[in-house]
């Protein structure tokens, strides 16, 4: 039973307000003695023309305000909502006895197609940390979407085309390395375009012989061709391995180069709708009446730029997937660019535009605005990051081990830290809001009692502990018996937690913010914690108490795993 949504709806049968907007005002007691559920009757008071404090008192008035398990008090301007605690253990506790990992799965998006466009990194550049937050981000937010029944489709649209090509051949067959391009090709490669633009400072005519070498490329010259397609196949390579060792899929690869051919068709299209203006020598959509500036569809040399490639790739898209929601993960310094291409869809009669979602994020920057040495001056690369993270996890482990006396192998070890190092990382991007700029502190994100992934997949592990030692003795869990016990405050606590995890789902899709299931795992771990400190478990008073609580932790586990699974976070059964 949903009885945020139960309320909600009595709340809109009562005073005609909607149920979405009912459900969005109510508030969850920051004191359980406040109740479960809270709603403000300010936002009446205008049109009932009373005091919020009488509103309340009339609310809980009304015999149709409850039912059940519900009851009402009215607490000044709020109209404070409790939940019989034994009916709520006994429904949420079973629920997720018998779903398992699919607690929290919903129907919502009914297997309509959801695309979501992230990482998308250049070819032949480097893998640095600002990658990260796109990628990360952007795979919490496609798991987030599956998990409510929708059917994802993962794109990575990679920045494979482009004059820096012409550059990159051009420099290639001047200075390439075709030993030290096998062994690590996106090194050689940056190094080659680093030296192009050196070079080309003092002599020009490599800028006229690179701008040939991308003619041929889009003439489809074989020779070119074959380069371009090498380049991008090895850096491909290079950006997978990555990809396995952080858990992140794509559907779908199609990147700039993909979509030059369809951008002709864009451009007709918009000249056919009357929509081109010439504006100093470029070909420009404007946007007036939108408040934005014009978007150039073609630079007055004739050439295209990412808006071309963005309207040609929306339209594909729409075409072959007839996407419910067509979302890009890109930072917010791309906000404009967004705004520009969707509005042009819309005056050139698109519906499809208002289905198209930018979803912008912050920086990255390192506490004391240091990190670590890196090979590539001021460019963090995503790899060292990672290494080091496992490193100083690695450490830790092998500390605790030792001071518990627990002779854990070096490949356990390993093993362990690799799975909470990069879930340190990728839960650093996932706590907090999106457009909030990440601070990387190694002593804080790798805290096991700070609100860290380690110090999620710890509980997660010590409750794993006590579920194997209960199994040890025989005690069956299973059932769900004596359920009904579990209305102490320590209890009743974690109870109403696993509750609402459902719906931190809910708010993470309508928002794109997967920290609203970050913080909700958070808050299930802490008050699952003060139960563990201040509650016996496996010495309850008696057999029935005992295989209640040993079932409230099996949900827990449930949950927290569940919830790690939707940041793409792993958890260990063992530290």
């Amino acid at each position: 039973m949903d009885y945020k949504e139960r309320i909600a709806s009595n709340i809109a049968k009562i005073t005609g307000l909607e149920q979405a907007k009912v459900s969005d005002l109510i508030e969850i007691p920051p004191q359980m003695s406040l109740g479960d559920y809270a709603f403000p009757c300010f936002v009446l008071a205008k049109t009932m023309h009373k005091a919020p404090a009488a509103i309340a008192q009339e609310l809980c008035d009304n015999h149709e305000l409850t039912d059940g398990a519900v009851t009402a008090k009215n607490a000044g301007p709020y109209v404070n909502f409790f939940i019989d605690r034994k009916v709520l253990a006994e429904e949420v506790l079973t629920e997720i006895i018998l779903k398992g990992s699919r607690y929290g799965e919903e129907n919502i998006g009914e297997g309509r197609n959801v695309i979501v466009e992230f990482s998308s990194p250049n070819i032949a550049k480097p893998f640095h940390v600002g990658h990260a937050f796109t990628t990360i981000l952007g795979n919490s937010i496609s798991a987030i979407y599956g998990k409510l029944g929708y059917n994802v489709v993962r794109f990575n649209h990679l920045g494979d085309y482009g004059t820096q090509f012409g550059k990159l051949i051009t420099a290639y067959r001047l200075w390439g390395d075709e030993e030290a391009l096998g062994k690590a090709p996106i090194d050689e490669l940056l190094r080659i375009y680093v030296r192009f633009h050196e070079e080309a400072e003092k002599d020009p005519s490599l800028e006229d012989a690179a701008r040939e070498n991308f003619r041929k490329l889009e003439e489809g010259c074989s020779d070119e061709v074959a380069l371009w397609e090498r380049f991008r196949k090895l850096s491909l390579e290079v950006f997978e391995k990555t990809y396995n060792r952080m858990g992140v899929k794509f559907d779908n690869y199609n990147g700039e180069s993909f979509y030059s051919s369809r951008i002709p068709a864009v451009v007709d299209m918009l000249r056919e709708k009357g929509l081109l203006e010439e504006s100093e020598g470029a070909q420009v959509v404007k946007l007036d009446d939108e408040g934005l500036p014009p978007c150039i569809i073609l630079k007055s040399d004739g050439t295209t730029i990412y808006a071309s490639r963005d309207l040609a790739a929306v339209l594909y898209r729409y075409e072959n997937y007839h996407f419910d929601k067509n979302i890009y993960v890109v930072g917010l310094p791309q906000q404009l660019h967004f705004k520009q291409v969707f509005a042009v869809l819309r005056k050139a009669g698109y519906k499809c535009a208002d289905d198209c979602v930018h979803v912008g994020f912050g920086l990255v920057k390192f506490k004391n605005n240091t990190a670590f040495s890196t090979r590539k001056g001021n460019i963090v690369l995503l790899d060292d990051l990672l290494n080091k993270t496992v490193e100083k996890t690695a450490e830790i482990i092998k500390t605790n081990a030792a001071a518990r006396g627990d002779d854990m192998s070096a490949d356990e070890i390993a093993e362990i830290a690799e799975k909470i190092g990069i879930g340190a990382v990728k839960y650093t991007y996932l706590k907090s809001g999106r457009e909030k700029d990440i601070l990387f502190d190694w002593d804080e994100m790798l805290d096991f009692e700070g609100d860290t992934a380690p110090y999620l997949i710890y509980t997660y592990a010590r409750t794993r502990s006590i579920l194997r030692k209960a199994d040890s003795l025989g005690l069956d869990i299973a059932s769900g018996s004596g359920l009904g016990l579990l209305t102490g405050d320590d209890e009743y606590a974690v109870i109403r937690n696993l509750a609402d995890y459902k719906d931190s789902i809910r708010k993470a899709a309508a928002s794109y913010e997967p920290f609203m299931v970050s913080r909700q795992i958070a808050v299930i771990a802490r008050s699952y914690n003060r139960f563990y400190n201040n509650s016996s478990i496996l010495s309850a008073d008696s057999t029935e108490q005992k295989k209640a609580r040993l079932a409230l932790c099996s949900c827990v586990c449930e949950v927290l795993r569940s919830g790690l699974e939707l940041l793409g976070i792993n958890v260990v059964e063992k530290m």
